[in-house]
């Protein structure tokens, strides 16, 4: 069995060849390992033209709640269900079969799926993102009824006339002026509705304070880092700006965020020569950090795109080796290529210029080429009136 590390390794140059994220080639290959190793019988089954491809990705996704002593007999029930009607119309069946079969009581199964409960975000069109929470079923039905609430009730006060939702969700009317109906769809209100209180609101219970007062954590300020070129930034041009690792940003919001955050660190830096700054010691000082993030914006290993303020600053060539600490021989990288330079036999060098030179194991030469100079700053979105609960004074921006 493979090393997780060499996984890495081999996914990283077949990505390299084929123009992919080696994260997502990595899926493909632990995706296409998992068929047939786990799944022989409709690995064959596929092959002899028994079922369809489809099929077989609705038994793999199925089939993931079935422990291995008992997969071999739901691949054989799972193959004569496919082989009698369409895959989208098998769905409902195998999951059913899967959990009909799994010797472990679903309250049980249930308690180990809550700890993976996570959020995340995907980048979509339009500088719009899906923001995704994966959580057990009660919790996620329980906030979308009381987001559904919240919209309804700010509905009924603006068609009352009334002040009491005035100033609900970012959308309060200037001082003096009558209240006028909600045109937003109940999908815009609960969306409204969810940032306000993500980016406004405190934890009921805030374990760092100890009480079930307001703590430390209602404090915290989100954070994005926005990378904008010079000639948006003045209104020259309206292209978009980008919240890095997350999606394009509107270059109208781009200017109104950088003209009223407070955390607003601005780097000029020489197109041309990029001037380098060096120190004696192993930790960078915080103004390289900022000048790196401006020129590397996220992981510097070809295709990755793990925005930089989530990355590490990594010696080039190791500071134990000689290597100093100096711009041109800095650049970010995340966790996952930072290990896999110091543990695989991938190598990078700097050519100048903040241009890296990658060397995978099998020789092969891929260039990560700096991305183009920009201004980068970090905005602190406000909450809504009344909901502030005060600064982390003690922790500087990160960039």
């Amino acid at each position: 069995m493979a090393s997780d590390m060499e996984l890495r390794s081999v996914a990283a140059e077949a990505a390299g060849l084929a123009g992919r994220s080696d994260r997502r080639l990595q899926h493909d290959i632990d995706h296409a390992m998992a068929i047939v190793d786990d799944y022989p019988a409709v690995f064959t089954a596929w092959e002899t033209r028994r079922i369809t491809r489809d099929h077989v990705e609705v038994i793999v996704k199925a089939g993931c709640v079935v422990p291995a002593e008992v997969r071999p007999a739901f691949e054989e029930a799972a193959i004569e269900i496919c082989e009698r009607d369409i895959a989208v119309r098998v769905r409902e069946p195998l999951r059913a079969l899967a959990q009909r079969m799994h010797p472990r009581e679903f309250t049980e199964r249930h308690r180990d799926a809550a700890a993976g409960r996570c959020v995340r975000v995907l980048p979509g069109a339009d500088g719009m993102s899906d923001l995704i929470a994966t959580l057990p079923t009660v919790i996620a039905a329980g906030m979308l009824d009381r987001l559904t609430q919240m919209g309804q009730s700010v509905k009924d006060a603006r068609a009352a006339g009334t002040d009491a939702a005035g100033a609900a969700f970012g959308d309060a009317a200037a001082p003096g002026q009558p209240e006028e109906p909600d045109a937003r769809t109940m999908d815009q209100l609960r969306a409204d509705a969810l940032a306000d209180l993500v980016l406004g609101g405190a934890p009921v219970v805030d374990p760092t304070y100890g009480t079930d007062g307001p703590g430390p954590l209602g404090a915290i300020r989100a954070r994005v880092q926005v990378v904008v070129t010079a000639d948006t930034l003045t209104g020259t041009d309206h292209g978009p700006a980008g919240a890095v690792g997350a999606g394009l940003v509107d270059a109208d919001t781009a200017r109104e965020l950088a003209g009223q955050t407070a955390s607003w660190d601005r780097l000029f830096i020489d197109p041309v020569t990029r001037t380098p700054a060096e120190i004696d010691t192993y930790r960078s000082t915080a103004s390289m950090r900022r000048l790196l993030q401006a020129r590397d914006q996220h992981c510097r290993f070809p295709g990755c795109r793990r925005a930089a303020i989530r990355c590490e600053i990594d010696h080039t060539i190791d500071h134990a080796l000689g290597g100093h600490t100096h711009i041109y021989n800095l650049a970010h990288l995340c966790q996952r290529h930072h290990s896999m330079k110091q543990f695989t036999d991938w190598k990078v060098r700097q050519l100048g210029g903040g241009l890296l030179e990658w060397t995978s194991p099998g020789g092969r030469i891929y260039r990560e080429d700096v991305p183009i100079p920009a201004v980068c700053f970090t905005p602190e979105p406000d909450p809504p009136p009344g909901a502030r609960t005060g600064h982390l004074v003690d922790e500087p921006p990160p960039f």
